[in-house]
């Protein structure tokens, strides 16, 4: 039987930076990454990767300016990572909402308007501008990270977790392979694969939803200093997506409990219909652009803030279900988790 100290399940960004996380605390740690797919799949791979300064909550907010900061510091040591700043601009018709979800550090100005005349603001809405904003090619950046550590930790690709045995001292994985793997302690970062058979029942009692997420690719490129806009109203966004010559239009699907291994990629015409009305409201000229798009899913909490939590009589941590905001909060999650692992900071919570 193999074995391990940390045993991270799922190669997402989340779990590639809790790996990363642990090796910067404790350096002689053995830790394992357990992923079904490749590093970077899943939910990271689908990612629209946009972070912007802001939280619903204290905790989000706190999270949001920990992610921020450190990836700032990232990009300065790497310049060569897929994560691009963007301008920022935001709608509202709520000043007050703004005052309380904004980071100050997001530096919120009244604007007269949007640049160029793709979008416009719908009566009784007001602009602003901001900064702190960027978005990331996210399964990239994952790979990018996990080659950084692969010299120093075990990655195992196409590794299925098939059932977890939490014991009184140590936790046993059956791999889809036919082994075992003992480990002291796990962390769980399934994405939206919160409902797998292996530990479904570990993770039951969180209460975790699995919700549909949309977006629509608007086939029209964007220029060099082209920004993302926000329509805090109806929690959606464009996002110049630069590498990939496009841009994305996120809107608020409701569609819930959804199955990540049943979505096939294939909008319905529910979908397509919900997307385009809210993109209309905004961006009528754009809709005609609209001719793809992209559809997986997410898990969230019923906190809506992320959940990172010991299971398992102490020896399982999961960490996840960020509500949509997987790789914009990522940096928080994984430093939290490793402080639930027992680990002394690296100190990075308070890099700037």
């Amino acid at each position: 039987m193999t074995s391990a100290d940390v045993t991270v399940v799922g190669g997402g960004i989340i779990g590639c930076l809790v790996a990363a996380e642990v090796l910067a605390r404790a350096p002689g740690t053995r830790v394992v990454v357990l992923e079904r797919d490749a590093m970077g799949s899943g939910a990271s791979r689908r990612s629209a990767g946009l972070h912007f300064p802001r939280g619903g909550t204290e905790r989000v907010r706190s999270m949001s300016a920990f992610s921020q900061s450190f990836y700032e510091k990232l990009r300065s040591q790497d310049p060569r990572l897929p994560i691009r700043p963007l301008s920022m601009h935001v709608l509202s018709s709520d000043t007050s909402h703004l005052e309380q979800t904004y980071l100050a550090a997001a530096g919120l100005t009244r604007s007269t308007g949007l640049p160029g005349d793709m979008v416009a603001a719908p009566a009784g809405t007001q602009v602003w501008k901001g900064r702190g904003c960027q978005y990331a090619d996210v399964g990239a950046l994952t790979e990018a990270l996990a080659r950084a550590v692969r010299p120093h930790i075990g990655i195992r690709e196409g590794t299925a977790v098939t059932g977890i045995e939490v014991g009184s001292s140590e936790v046993t994985l059956r791999l889809s392979t036919g082994e075992a793997m003992a480990s002291s302690k796990v962390v769980l970062a399934p994405g939206p694969w919160v409902g797998d058979p292996a530990w479904r029942s570990l993770v039951e009692p969180l209460g975790v939803r699995v919700k549909k997420v949309v977006a629509l690719h608007i086939e029209q490129a964007p220029q060099e200093d082209d920004g993302a806009i926000i329509f805090e109203d109806d929690d959606a966004f464009l996002l110049p997506v630069h590498h990939r010559g496009h841009w994305l239009f996120s809107y608020t699907c409701r569609d819930w409990h959804v199955e990540p291994d049943r979505l096939t990629g294939g909008m319905s015409r529910a979908n397509l219909d919900e997307a385009l009305s809210c993109l209309g409201a905004y961006a009528p000229a754009l809709v005609a652009h609209a001719t793809s798009g992209r559809v997986f899913c997410d898990a969230y909490s019923p906190t809506h803030e992320p959940l990172v939590r010991t299971l398992g009589a102490g020896h399982v941590v999961f960490a996840g279900a960020a509500n949509g905001s997987g790789y914009r909060l990522a940096p928080a999650i994984a430093d939290e988790a490793a402080g639930l692992l027992g680990m002394t900071s690296s100190g990075r919570r308070n890099a700037s």
